[in-house]
């Protein structure tokens, strides 16, 4: 995870990393691997969800701003 995702990317990733863990198909040491890939891979996408809310949250109180 070196160069920065999208949120679909990340999203992907992330889904694929939770699968792999749930099989329960993968070792000790490469499932703490693919968990702390997967926490940070958590948190970017967390963060963009947060970007992305405020944006829309902008938007939504100029079009209000608008109305009157």
């Amino acid at each position: 995870m070196t160069t920065k995702k999208n949120f679909e990317e990340s999203l992907k990733e992330l889904e694929s990393i939770v699968s792999k863990l749930e099989s329960g198909d993968v070792g000790l040491e490469l499932s703490l691997e693919q968990f702390e890939i997967g926490t940070k891979l958590y948190k970017e996408c967390k963060k963009q969800l947060s970007v992305a809310e405020k944006k829309i949250a902008l938007l939504t109180e100029s079009l209000k701003e608008e109305e009157l």
